[in-house]
């Protein structure tokens, strides 16, 4: 990995179930949110991310965003603060396509919007 490149895994580098160490940030939007997500994720859009540093989980982090985008900038933000994050590269979408679970609060199936 060159130097100041973005940690970066793929849906099949991450276990399933997640393992109890590693915890999940979710940067995309709230109606995004809404819709479908990881059951144990923090929800933290990138937008507010500078401002609510003090949720951000400690240890391992993995970010996600709808497809890789938003949290590969959230992941390089939180790293330049000494946050151990990585990026999970194609996002919910890949996370959808796996058939992992996801969660929502809706009367709907939790889908990728």
């Amino acid at each position: 990995m060159s130097h100041g490149a973005i940690p970066t895994v793929g849906i099949n580098d991450v276990p399933d179930p997640l393992p109890p160490d590693l915890e999940v940030l979710d940067v995309r939007e709230d109606l995004e949110w809404q819709h479908g997500h990881i059951a144990a994720a923090t929800h933290i859009p990138l937008g507010d991310l500078s401002g609510r540093l003090d949720e951000v989980p400690s240890g391992r982090v993995l970010v996600v965003c709808k497809v890789g985008g938003r949290s590969a900038q959230a992941v390089h933000y939180l790293r330049a603060g000494g946050h151990d994050a990585v990026n999970l590269r194609g996002g919910m979408i890949d996370w959808a396509d796996a058939r992992r679970p996801m969660v929502n609060e809706l009367a709907t199936p939790p889908r990728v919007v």
